[in-house]
């Protein structure tokens, strides 16, 4: 039988962290996490190559790349990409290193991927690899360096790279360049965020990285909102602070975006996937929904703190939960909306943290304004082998669009949690498991596409679904 614990549903102070969302109960589908792999070093992104069910790639800040086999649920001992050697040393609570990784979606024939990196120069670095003869093994000597962007401060970094499903392109969130309110030194009179202008920090950048040296670096998409106008080719939105995570809905190409904020809000910030690009997202004018002369950076330069010209965030919350405290927040963790087979009811849903306080909840975006807001910590955290799950750097999805949670820890203490249902046998989602869900088994016995009626996630309808459907027969779900 699978997951069947309800002792994750309980309501406790921690569900009112920041006075927001309902527990998970009726209409909301239960949900738990189970560890799938350990003893990991400063774990800080995970993804999966297109096309490619059976791997997810581990991304370690120091500069490794490993492969957890999902099917054996074991961490390969080789690495996949060891680039320690040109990633800028650092100990402790850094937030430089190996930072992201996108694969090409054409990787099945070409090959190719993209990490993003601080180098030991202390700039940003994007650089392209290539497989090997060994799928499990890149090529290390076949490195090209695409992008180097300047860092004036070791904070900031953004980080997140990844491939539009819409348009095929490449996107690259950095940070503001550090140090405090987007000033100091290197940062331009009014804030790096803000400056359009031969200036690439604070920005979501858009381009069409080479797949051949011949090429050179990259491309600019004609249709990127400044090409021919005043400001950046390469920038498709801008003022960003930190955007700690980034992702695309796999259904419908939606950008949902994490930002950082200074000292008093935390932001998502939304961006419809028919967007034709150029979003401000405010930052230093606004932090969150509120001005950043809030967290003591001063009057904004060259805008205006609620101009109708900035993009408000989809959602954002601040750093002082409601009396009694009950818990720690200061830095947001963006996530992956959910596009799995196996949970009934939660296609659609968004989920994101707080890396401090290990919150984490979940909404859903209709017509543009959020609903359906959960607080998702009591469900999520302890998993149901009773492990923590409370700093959470980044979340994941693999082939399927099934949800993983990366739980970064202080060492080689790191962990990746995968996100399921209570009751996987309750396929639809009535809160029983009995003769309905025998049907929709039945009636899928034999389908190999996602169904929630492959409870067991081997990718085809089969016996063994069948089993575990009649061990829970008559089961009641929380």
């Amino acid at each position: 039988m699978l997951f069947k614990t309800t002792a994750a549903l309980a309501v406790t102070s921690s569900c009112l962290l920041c006075g927001q969302g309902a527990i998970a109960g009726a209409g909301i589908d239960p949900l738990t996490t189970v560890r799938v792999a350990s003893g990991l070093n400063r774990p800080i992104f995970v993804t999966h190559a297109p096309g490619d069910s059976t791997r997810l790639f581990i991304v370690e800040q120091r500069g490794l790349i490993k492969i957890l086999d999902l099917a054996g649920g074991t961490v390969l001992a080789t690495p996949f990409l060891d680039i320690d050697a040109l990633v800028v040393n650092f100990a402790g609570n850094d937030e430089r290193g190996l930072l992201g990784l996108a694969f090409h979606p054409n990787y099945q024939v070409n090959g190719l991927f993209y990490v993003n990196y601080i180098n030991n120069s202390s700039d940003t670095t994007i650089r392209r690899y290539k497989i090997s003869g060994d799928p499990n093994i890149a090529d290390a000597s076949s490195g090209f360096t695409l992008m180097t962007l300047g860092q004036p401060f070791s904070n900031h970094n953004g980080g997140w790279i990844g491939f539009g499903p819409n348009d095929g392109y490449l996107y690259i969130a950095t940070g503001d360049g550090g140090n405090f309110c987007d000033m100091g030194p290197g940062h331009s009179s009014g804030g790096n965020a803000q400056d359009i202008t031969n200036n690439l920090l604070g920005k979501m950048l858009r381009i069409v990285p080479s797949t051949t040296p011949a090429v050179g670096g990259y491309l600019v998409p004609a249709d990127n909102p400044f090409v021919g106008i005043t400001g950046d080719d390469e920038i498709w939105a801008y003022g960003l602070r930190n955007p700690w995570r980034a992702s695309f809905d796999r259904d419908n190409g939606d950008l949902y975006i994490g930002d950082v904020g200074q000292d008093a809000r935390e932001e998502i910030d939304f961006q419809r996937g028919v967007s034709p690009g150029g979003e401000n997202y405010g930052w230093k004018c606004m932090e969150g929904n509120g001005c950043s002369t809030a967290s003591g950076c001063g009057a904004p330069f060259g805008c205006t703190c609620f101009s109708a010209s900035l993009t408000d965030p989809i959602h954002d919350y601040t750093h002082i939960p409601p009396p009694p405290p009950t818990g720690f927040v200061c830095a947001v963790t963006g996530g992956y909306v959910y596009r799995g087979c196996s949970i009934a009811g939660l296609s659609g849903t968004y989920f994101f943290a707080d890396f401090c306080g290990g919150a984490i909840w979940s909404f859903r975006v209709v017509g543009g304004l959020v609903t359906e807001f959960v607080n998702r910590t009591p469900e999520l955290s302890p998993s149901s082998g009773n492990f923590t799950v409370n700093q959470v750097v980044s979340f994941a999805e693999d082939e399927r669009g099934e949800m993983y949670i990366v739980d970064q820890g202080s060492g080689s203490d790191g962990q990746i949690f995968k996100i399921v249902g209570v009751c996987l046998t309750d396929v639809n989602g009535d809160g029983v498991t009995n003769v309905l869900d025998l049907i929709a088994l039945l009636l899928d016995f034999g389908q190999t596409v996602c169904a929630t009626t492959d409870i067991n996630e081997d990718g085809v309808v089969n016996v063994l679904d069948l089993i575990e459907l009649l061990l829970d027969f008559g089961t009641s779900c929380p």
